[in-house]
């Protein structure tokens, strides 16, 4: 990864160490160079964890005259006193920030105006899940937010959900956002259902990659939109959990695992490289369903490989209808078909589609 600069306090000096002749010393900047994601389509590659290198400050030197044990007149010995005042994580975010803005042209992220103020809370929101996923390692996490300024910035998908029909034969049925409101104090929970089982063609569904990807950024920015980060008031506890995270649902019922199709593998490579790095650390906890029990057996060994925070997020299910008994705040009010008691997901929220007819007309011309 390309290295940036990363600001670093000014030094602290103190004025009684210095002679009254001494000039104030400066500092130099230094530099050094996602996490689980998002999003994944049938048989998921395991995501890679981002690195963890840490930003190291240089260290920052002064002299002082010392006085001699001899005589008056003896020359003064040099002696160096290191005085170094290393800003938080979230300060040096919050001071790359205007910077970031102006190059890449683009200040909101998903619904939050950002802004270079560490009292407003949307914005340190948005700026701790991008220390998250790199580890809090600050030069990483100001490359990873320029790219996903940049991508917002090319491919707008909150235009996407508002002013775009998606085609009903390509897309329709395939996902749905539900919100399960909870008791007071704590934040409602969301869940982004994705049906593969609905597919009907899957060169008409996944052959066009880049066409995908935009109607799953409009399903994803719908989950974002419900979430609603621009008007929260709480920050992210230090090294404590997040509350701002979403849960995602993929239904494999009746989806053949026998033969990886290129169209769908070619998709799913793309949005994890995409959903990693535009929608990092809004994931609580993933759900393959109606997964067969063979590759059950699969899930059960990647744990030996991924990390113990992604092991935490991934949970394969042989059967839909165990899903409520892992969601246990809310698991009554899910599907009778994921083992609750509510609405059936068509019920809740979606894209926008073309009416199916013009999509016949579209075919025709």
């Amino acid at each position: 990864m390309r290295s940036e600069p990363v600001s670093v306090a000014p030094v602290a000096v103190d004025p009684k160490a210095v002679d009254a002749t001494s000039k104030a010393a400066s500092t130099d900047p230094t530099s050094n160079e996602p996490s689980t994601a998002p999003e994944s389509l049938p048989a998921p590659d395991a995501p890679k964890s981002p690195a963890a290198d840490s930003v190291s400050p240089p260290s920052n030197t002064l002299t002082t005259p010392e006085k001699s044990s001899k005589t008056e007149t003896s020359t003064p010995e040099k002696k160096t006193v290191d005085f170094v005042e290393v800003k938080g994580a979230m300060e040096n975010m919050l001071n790359e920030l205007p910077s970031l803005i102006k190059d890449t042209e683009q200040s909101e992220m998903w619904g939050v105006e950002l802004t270079a103020d560490i009292n407003h809370v949307p914005t340190t929101i948005v700026l701790e899940k991008f220390l998250r996923a790199n580890n809090k390692n600050v030069a990483e996490a100001i490359v990873q937010l320029k790219k996903a300024l940049k991508w917002r910035k090319e491919m707008n998908p909150r235009k996407l959900l508002t002013d775009v029909e998606f085609d009903t034969s390509r897309f329709g049925d395939l996902g749905y956002v539900t919100v399960y409101s909870q008791p007071e104090g704590k934040v409602k929970e969301i869940v982004t259902w994705n049906i593969y089982g609905a597919v009907k063609d899957k060169k008409a569904t996944f052959g066009d990659v880049e066409e995908f990807i935009k109607w799953r950024a409009a399903l994803m920015e719908l989950s974002v939109q419900e979430l609603d980060l621009k008007s929260a008031t709480e920050k992210i506890p230090e090294d404590g959990v997040d509350p701002y995270r979403m849960v995602q649902v993929h239904d494999y019922l009746n989806v053949s695992f026998l033969r990886m199709d290129p169209s769908v593998k070619a998709a799913s490579k793309k949005t994890i490289e995409t959903f990693s790095m535009a929608y990092p650390e809004l994931l609580k906890e993933k759900f393959f369903v109606n997964v067969p029990l063979v590759m059950g057996w699969v899930f059960a060994g990647m744990k030996l490989f991924l990390s113990a925070e992604t092991v935490k997020k991934f949970h394969p299910l042989s059967y839909g209808s165990n899903l409520a008994a892992e969601l246990p705040d809310f698991g009554q009010d899910l599907p009778v078909a994921y083992g609750g008691k509510g609405k059936d997901i068509k019920e809740g929220l979606t894209v926008r589609y073309a009416p199916a007819d013009a999509d016949v007309k579209a075919t025709e011309d």
